[in-house]
This record gives C-alpha cells, sequence and structure tokens, in this order.
C-alpha cells in the first residue's frame, strides 16, 4: 500500500484536571480513518515514538501518543543511558498507577472520536517496554480492538502501582492481541512469556504470540544498541497485518 502524506501536532488532552501532551499524526488526505494509540517506552514521548506514530499514519491511520508520565514529570523526553533507564524506571513502576493509565488512554480515544474524520468503534493500540505492558492493559478498554504489545516486562508479575499481576485482567480482553517477544531479552525469561501465551489460550482469546530468536529488548527501536533489523521488520508486517484485518484501513 502507498504510505499516505502525513501532518503532525503537539497538543494537550483534558483529562479531569489535568492536562496530557500528546504527539499526533494523521494523513493529509481527507477521509475516515481508525484510530490507534500509541504508548512510550519509558524514556517518554521521544523521537523513537513520535516516528512509530508517524509510520502509523502513513498507514492511514489516525495516531495518537500520549505522555504517560504527565502526573509525574510533564513532557518528559530522555535518551538510552544507564542514568535515563534508572530514571524512567522510577516514574514507570514507582509512580504511576494502573487505574490512571487506562483513564488518561480512555481520554486519548475519546479525544480522537471528536474527530470528524475517524472511523466510530475503530481503535486499537500498540505499546513499547513499559507501554508494550501498559498496551496489555489497555486491551482491556471497551474501545480497543487491536494491540500491538511490545516486550512489555512484568506482565505476570505485576502491574503499574501496585496489585494483582496484569495478567489477571487477561479475561477482559475482548479484541485481538499480537504480542513480540525477544528470546535474548534478559527482562522477560521464556517461562513468562509462555505463561502469557498460556493465559491468551486458555481464555480463547484472539492472539498470536511472536518470539524472536537472536533479540534483545528493545530490538523494534533502532535508536537503541538493541535493535534488530530482521526482527523488527518481520514484527511491523505483522503490526500492519494486525491493523489491516482489524481496524482496516
Amino acid at each position: 500500500m502507498e504510505e499516505k502524506i502525513i501532518q503532525t501536532a503537539k497538543l494537550r488532552i483534558s483529562q479531569d484536571n489535568l492536562q496530557i501532551s500528546a504527539y499526533l499524526a494523521q494523513p493529509q488526505a481527507r477521509g475516515s480513518y481508525s484510530g490507534v494509540v500509541v504508548l512510550q517506552e519509558i524514556f517518554g514521548v521521544n523521537v523513537h515514538i513520535r516516528e512509530v506514530t508517524e509510520r502509523i499514519a502513513k498507514q492511514g491511520y489516525v495516531a495518537i501518543a500520549p505522555a504517560l508520565f504527565q502526573r509525574q514529570a510533564p513532557d518528559f523526553e530522555t535518551g538510552y543511558t544507564p542514568e535515563d533507564i534508572e530514571i524512567g524506571r522510577k516514574y514507570a513502576w514507582k509512580q504511576t498507577q494502573a487505574s490512571e493509565l487506562l483513564r488518561d488512554i480512555q481520554s486519548a480515544i475519546d479525544y480522537l472520536k471528536t474527530l470528524p474524520h475517524l472511523k466510530p468503534d475503530s481503535f486499537g493500540c500498540i505499546g513499547f517496554c513499559f507501554g508494550g505492558h501498559v498496551a496489555y492493559l489497555a486491551a482491556t478498554l471497551p474501545d480497543i480492538k487491536a494491540t500491538a504489545s511490545f516486550y512489555g516486562a512484568g506482565i505476570t508479575t505485576r502491574t503499574p502501582g501496585g496489585g494483582a499481576p496484569t495478567i489477571t485482567r487477561t479475561t477482559d480482553i475482548r479484541g485481538t492481541i499480537y504480542t513480540f517477544f525477544g528470546l535474548e531479552d534478559v527482562s522477560i525469561p521464556a517461562p513468562e512469556v509462555d505463561e502469557i501465551a498460556g493465559e491468551l489460550e486458555k481464555y480463547k482469546i484472539s492472539h498470536r504470540v511472536f518470539r524472536y530468536d537472536g533479540s534483545e529488548h528493545g530490538f523494534f527501536c533502532n535508536h537503541r544498541a538493541s535493535y534488530n533489523p530482521k526482527a523488527a521488520a518481520d514484527a511491523w508486517e505483522q503490526v500492519k497485518q494486525l491493523f489491516g484485518s482489524v481496524l482496516g484501513a
């Protein structure tokens, strides 16, 4: 499919008394488009997440990346140094709450619903790293019909803010979910991937689990040393197939 010419914008989404920063990318041409929420890594809505948002828009979707750390660190954006990783982990796992994250994602969806060229009831999400975990949470929202969750660590062991692990919410997933893991990812042991696959199968969730040999955590991000071009290219084709078959384009 020929890529669309797109336009981008930075905006604010109102949610309760909070103004959430977000990055929006959408086709310039008139049409009727599905919406996709892009969920950041621990590094904020940085250049990688903006690029993913733009790539999705070029496929014929309206894509939006809300800032998941807006309450903790407004407009936070960083790189990939050990220091950056440490502060990103602090925001992600010590300061966020699953309920707040879900409300923020719903607010992004509700904003998309106000746009005149959005298809009704046709929304998906994609997330990476911390955002891959949050995407598994977001898959339980009624509006989300298709989810791509990339190397979401901790799904089987914890949830943002504490409480029962996110995997216990698997039964609430109503749409289709694709999960992507690197077999060399030390933060997500193979037994955890097996457990996720088992739960998705147990509850008869429409799903696929992709495991890539020789791939580490962050294999999709071309700004990281762990980037694996072959795995990333295959995963992107799977994402396009998922969104195309469930949401249309």
